[in-house]
């Protein structure tokens, strides 16, 4: 059906512990003919191989052959290989195990600097244990007991935040994410100025370092986003504003902008910040007016709509867990998307 005139080519390495078996492919030009690698590294973790059709993708899955003879294929969908970027395609499968993510305990760890305990949940990507070759992306997000489990959400509606993102990794529509869920205190006086610029030192001086430490993720700001609702929103925009060195991207969903924040005014009066900001909000009601306002001010300041920042409505939405859930996979896609991988990463 999806013909080009052309012959497309593209290669993509596959990584894995080396010792346990030998990486080939299986592609739907024929699921049962073996495609062997062009070339293995010298410690056996790496197999490149260089696929071609005439047609802009193929969907393919590795397979691990191993010593006895047996065949296991990787976890999950099958994955998708758009033959149209010139980039080297980075997969890291996982063949035992769950194609959903887990979760890490609830951790507790003293903040000195806001004079109480930081409590934090981290969601960890399918094969995050079985494929330890791989660093992740990571969003940090804010009213953490609300994103994962009804049990400990606000009136039992958490956000979903597992099943958002895996439907998205069974599309192969982004990168796959550690999401760190940071439980809130006084969000008031925690998320609103002064009190953001407190949180906002101890999420970086003790949070980041202690999920840097634990767990496998990427450091720079171009693989590092805040995602927060409301208050959330608010403060998280102020952490990409005013630390772009460390949060690279910011969505804010139905924030409450100039509702003790000086952010608006922030925006119109200082130079042009390199962080990427997503802006929503529900309507009626739900912080619409103050949102677009943001919006406006961002465009007035010379930030491009969707090459800077990405401003949506949605028509008769609830200011609630339900709401912010359900659109969860735009900000996520828009941070972490097939495309916008693909050019955050040649940026370096």
């Amino acid at each position: 059906m999806y013909q080009t005139q052309t012959l497309l080519r593209r290669t993509l390495r596959v990584h894995y512990p080396e010792g346990v078996g030998r990486i080939v492919l299986r592609t739907e030009l024929d699921w049962d003919q073996d495609v062997p690698a062009d070339a293995v590294s010298e410690d056996g973790a790496t197999s490149t191989f260089s696929l071609e059709a005439k047609k802009p993708f193929l969907y393919f899955k590795p397979v691990l052959q191993k010593a006895e003879g047996e065949a296991q294929w990787s976890v999950g969908a099958n994955m998708l290989l758009t033959l149209t970027s010139d980039d080297v395609a980075e997969v890291y499968p996982h063949f035992d195990g769950s194609e959903t993510g887990s979760y890490s305990p609830l951790i507790e760890r003293d903040s000195s600097i806001l004079g109480r305990k930081h409590m934090i949940r981290v969601y960890l990507p399918p094969g995050y244990h079985e494929n330890p070759l791989r660093r992740f992306p990571v969003l940090y997000m804010q009213d953490g007991k609300n994103l994962f489990f009804p049990d400990e959400a606000f009136l039992g509606q958490d956000w979903g935040v597992g099943e958002a993102v895996r439907l998205l990794d069974a599309m192969n529509a982004v990168d796959r994410v550690v999401i760190v869920g940071v439980h809130s205190g006084d969000r008031m006086g925690e998320y609103t100025k002064p009190g953001y610029e407190a949180y906002t030192k101890a999420l970086i001086e003790e949070v980041k370092p202690a999920i840097e430490r634990r767990v496998r993720v990427l450091t720079s700001a171009n693989e590092t986003g805040v995602i927060g609702s409301s208050l959330g929103g608010v403060v998280s925009f102020y952490m990409a504003w005013e630390h772009p060195e460390v949060f690279g991207y910011a969505a804010c969903m139905s924030s409450t902008f100039s509702h003790k924040d000086d952010l608006i005014d922030r925006v119109l009066a200082e130079p042009k910040h390199p962080s990427k900001f997503y802006l929503d909000s529900g309507w009626p009601g739900d912080n619409y007016e103050v949102t677009l306002a943001m919006a406006m001010a961002l465009g007035r300041r010379g930030y491009k709509v969707r090459q800077d920042f990405l401003h949506l409505v949605f028509p008769l939405e609830e200011h609630d867990e339900r709401a912010w859930g359900n659109r969860l996979h735009l900000p996520v896609q828009l941070g972490l998307g097939t495309a916008t991988t693909a050019q955050r990463r040649r940026r370096g």
